[in-house]
């Protein structure tokens, strides 16, 4: 299966780990010897309940046995999408009350640049150094990593780049910009968050010049930093919230969320401003619903802090220098990128899932679903310190 999985399927990197999966449940992902791998990636922060969990699976197979894909999005009234929207905006600030659901975290950046054009008749766009929100050319647009996307410009045009946290470049929102696009903790550049209130003295400044502000949740939503949306730890209410990943607990969708007024902007002059076939797909729909019911009743997002807590206490060891992000959306930074991909790569071979961030190749990433247990925190930090151990030994002695 790994042969053919080179030779038919496009890669996205030289060298992809190749595993292969047999099946995964609950914690773990099994591979086709029945040998199981703690998951602390959850499908870089998608399968935010875990693996098969038993809720979703369930919403997924009753909406199978009704309906399937009927109409392209926005056309017909269908239960699990209306409910899911509904249930969303009951759990969010007043002026979010309007979501836009699509297929992936990068088509919803998509609709949300549109957007913030669409309202203010602005062209220019501003995004931050080493931000990530998406592959798409408008998303590609706004990345802040100027090595993966010079080969595949001309980009959109008019977009600039602040540095996150630097207050003094807040000068650069402008009566020309239509909007400025961050997440609430930098993914990609490595679990960085905002300080000194920086998001809220983005929002001021726009609200001073007339842009929007768009905040990226597709990695930190869902429970996963202590609250439901990022954004709420920090003093701030955005304009525009992006949402993907940990949404659908594992299936692909995206979606983008407004005021009614600005949203209501998509459907006339021109009509169909955004569009989009299988957005509101009522089997994924039932697999938001699912998720994010159980993540409310469940309260996850309270409990990743307290989760946070125990690995802040077993993540300790001289080759750790700090762990940096929130809640269940950590880094754990070494000093060198060779440190970080020994360590990944031979707890992998130890039964522990790890992984890479984007742009800060000293990171390692441990975002585990919001399900895993602290029985399970503790086996994995013990193989993170031993794999330490032996790593810290052979840089020793080379």
């Amino acid at each position: 299966m790994k042969t053919d999985f080179i030779k038919y399927q496009a890669q996205t990197s030289p060298y992809p780990l190749g595993m292969e999966v047999s099946h995964a449940v609950g914690s773990y992902i099994y591979d086709v010897n029945n040998k199981k791998y703690l998951d602390f990636v959850a499908g870089v922060s998608a399968c935010s309940l875990g693996h098969q969990h038993p809720r979703v699976n369930k919403a997924i197979k009753d909406q199978l046995d009704k309906y399937s894909h009927v109409m392209v999005y926005g056309e017909y009234s269908q239960s699990p999408a209306v409910q899911y929207c509904k249930l969303l905006v009951e759990h969010l600030p007043p002026t979010l009350n309007k979501v836009y659901l699509v297929n992936s975290g990068t088509e919803a950046c998509e609709g949300a640049l549109k957007l913030v054009r669409r309202v203010t008749g602005r062209s220019q766009l501003i995004s931050c150094h080493n931000a990530y929100h998406g592959n798409t050319m408008g998303s590609m647009s706004v990345m802040g990593f100027e090595e993966r996307k010079q080969i595949f410009r001309p980009l959109i045009p008019d977009v600039d780049f602040i540095t996150f946290n630097n207050e003094d470049d807040l000068l650069k929102i402008t009566t020309k910009t239509a909007g400025i696009i961050l997440e609430s903790i930098q993914g990609g550049a490595g679990f960085i968050q905002p300080e000194h209130d920086f998001l809220a003295k983005v929002k001021k400044r726009c609200e001073e010049v007339g842009a929007l502000m768009i905040v990226d949740e597709i990695q930190p939503g869902f429970g996963r930093t202590g609250k439901l949306f990022g954004f709420e730890n920090y003093n701030v209410i955005p304009d525009v919230v992006i949402i993907g990943k940990g949404m659908a607990g594992g299936m692909p969708v995206g979606g983008f969320i407004a005021h009614e007024k600005y949203m209501d902007l998509l459907s006339h002059d021109p009509k169909l401003g955004h569009i989009t076939t299988f957005g509101g797909h009522p089997v994924i729909a039932a697999a938001c619903l699912a998720t994010l019911q159980e993540v409310l009743a469940k309260d996850y997002a309270a409990q990743s802090i307290q989760k946070e807590k125990l690995f802040r206490t077993l993540l300790v060891h001289p080759l750790i220098q700090e762990v940096r992000g929130k809640g269940l959306m950590l880094a754990a930074m070494t000093s060198d990128v060779e440190i970080t991909n020994q360590v990944i790569l031979r707890c992998q071979d130890r039964g522990l899932i790890l992984f890479w961030l984007l742009f800060e190749g000293k990171a390692i990433r441990i975002t585990p679903p919001l399900t895993i247990t602290e029985d399970e925190i503790r086996e994995g930090c013990k193989i993170i310190i031993e794999v330490m151990d032996e790593v810290q030994a052979t840089f020793t002695n080379s």
